[in-house]
């Protein structure tokens, strides 16, 4: 499983409607609207960087109101549970 963050930027105006095409698309999980440099951040999550290249390139390039991407692919996922385990590793119960 390949994971993308996908940072675009929107014409203005466009930002729900383009929302709305990339939750359409199948390998988009997510979509945010933030505040920053960024308009939206969808998430994509497929089966191989093939599929993602055609994913970004081929089809949300071309959803209209779409004016530049930059995708960012993880190389791994950690979660709140996976952090806190790292830092309890070798550390000592604190005296009671």
């Amino acid at each position: 499983m390949v994971t993308a963050i996908v940072l675009i930027n929107t014409s203005q105006g466009r930002t729900p409607e383009v929302a709305q095409a990339l939750i359409d698309l199948p390998g988009i999980t997510e979509a945010y609207s933030v505040a920053g440099s960024y308009d939206l951040v969808a998430i994509a999550r497929v089966r191989d960087h093939e599929t993602l290249a055609d994913l970004v390139a081929a089809r949300v390039q071309s959803i209209p109101g779409i004016e530049s991407t930059n995708t960012l692919i993880a190389f791994r996922a950690y979660s709140q549970r996976n952090l806190e385990a790292m830092w309890d590793i070798g550390n000592p119960e604190p005296p009671k």
